[in-house]
C-alpha cells in the first residue's frame, strides 16, 4: 500500500474515531483503494503495534494496514 500511495502522508478530518473510519474513509477514495482495504483478513496496526479496527485514533498516530501475516 504504501508504494500505491506514494507514501502518502493524510490529514483526518476530526470526524474520524477509528482505525475503521480511517479504513471506510481510504475505501471511499476508489476501486484501488476498496481492493486493497476491502479485504476481510486485512490487520492493522497503531503506532506500530497490532490493534482492532475499533483502536481509537488521537493527532499524530501513525496507522497501517497490512496482509494478515503467515508463516511456518
Amino acid at each position: 500500500m504504501h508504494e500505491g500511495s506514494g507514501g502518502e502522508q493524510l490529514v483526518l478530518d476530526e470526524s474520524l474515531h477509528t482505525i475503521a473510519d480511517v479504513r471506510q474513509l481510504l475505501c471511499a477514495r476508489g476501486e484501488t483503494w476498496q481492493q486493497v482495504l476491502g479485504e476481510t483478513s486485512l490487520m492493522c496496526a497503531l503506532n506500530q503495534k497490532f490493534c482492532t479496527p475499533e483502536a481509537v485514533i488521537e493527532d499524530f498516530d501513525e496507522i497501517a494496514f497490512f496482509p494478515q501475516v503467515t508463516g511456518g
